[in-house]
């Protein structure tokens, strides 16, 4: 048996697969809030003893650079080491992956109706892939065309500078500048980034705040809030920081697909995407994507897909597990 488990900042997934099917199947799968614990360790003893399944080994996805086999998490206070979880876990060894180039690995377990498309590109184009995934935080990796088949690798590149691109985005940044010593494209791109967005917009008085609204901010989730009020339209300057988020999530993933020049196609995967996938499909997520200027004849021949499986990871990291590589 494979355990393999994607490991995010809001949430732990665990999931035991078995070797010897030809599908990738959970045979046990569980979902633990990651903050309520001390760390991966904790989390998968506990998963393990209570299923009580027998291991070959384990590899787990997880959001954070992963160097020489350990992993400090930007959005937790956790410390992982592939020793230390190997120890407790009584494995001869266990992979870190870091968790988009799990999700990465995932794409190939996916079928047609794991996607929503948004742009269909040139049909038939071969070469890299990248993906981009927001959620508690803003993951991105590649996908390397190789031999013929896709190589992942990951990146830290939702940590990069923030650039704007017209007026109201760089009164975004001069704002965000006041409260973080680095604005990175996750200070926006994420789910704490849309509140920030919000903030700004709330803060310089290009919206009003209606008193229902805030109400719901401090006794709620911030982000799914504003998400569901910019979604239902039930809150302008919920409409204004969806749309401005969005936007910038379209102008970003195109500079990831020009970074890798990742003309077989953009993917869009982490958790905010599927939550709000009619704002995607709207025309300005992909009005930015292609807005590259001279440039922009290449950006429309790259298919943009939306994964709507939330168990990408999942798949990707036990796909590791069990190819052993």
């Amino acid at each position: 048996m494979i355990l393999a488990g994607d490991i995010g900042g809001t949430n732990t997934r665990l999931a035991v697969f078995d070797e010897a099917s030809p599908v990738l199947k959970p045979l046990a799968i569980e979902i633990f809030p990651s903050s309520e614990h001390a760390g991966l360790e904790e989390i998968a003893v506990a998963f393990v003893e209570k299923h009580n399944f027998s291991l070959k080994n384990a590899c787990f996805g997880i959001a954070g650079p992963v160097r020489n086999g350990v992993c400090e998490t930007p959005n937790l206070p956790w410390i992982v080491s592939e020793v230390n979880v190997a120890k407790r876990l009584g494995l001869k060894s266990v992979r870190l992956l870091n968790d988009l180039e799990a999700n990465a690995h995932g794409i190939a377990e996916l079928d047609d109706t794991d996607f929503t498309v948004l742009s269909e590109g040139t049909p038939g184009q071969q070469g890299n892939c990248a993906l981009i995934a927001a959620g508690t935080g803003l993951g991105e990796a590649g996908l390397l065309l190789e031999g013929g088949k896709h190589r992942p690798f990951p990146s830290e590149g939702g940590h990069a500078d923030f650039a704007p691109r017209n007026e109201l985005e760089i009164e975004l940044l001069r704002y965000l500048l006041q409260r973080f010593d680095h604005v990175s494209y996750e200070r926006v791109l994420s789910g704490p980034g849309l509140y920030n967005v919000y903030s700004f917009l709330r803060d310089t008085g290009r919206a009003a705040e209606p008193s229902w609204l805030k109400d719901q901010l401090e006794n709620g989730d911030a982000s799914a809030v504003i998400s569901k009020s910019g979604l239902d339209g039930t809150s302008e300057i919920c409409v204004q920081a969806l749309n401005m988020v969005v936007s910038i999530y379209g102008a970003e993933a195109g500079n990831l697909a020009l970074k890798i020049m990742a003309i077989g196609g953009l993917y869009v995967g982490g958790g905010i995407g599927p939550k709000i996938l009619p704002k995607l499909c709207e025309a300005g997520f992909m009005e930015a994507f292609w807005g590259k200027g001279r440039i922009g004849a290449l950006m429309r021949s790259i298919p943009v897909r939306v994964i709507t499986n939330d168990m990408t990871a999942l798949l990707g990291a036990a796909r590791v597990g069990l190819s052993g590589s």
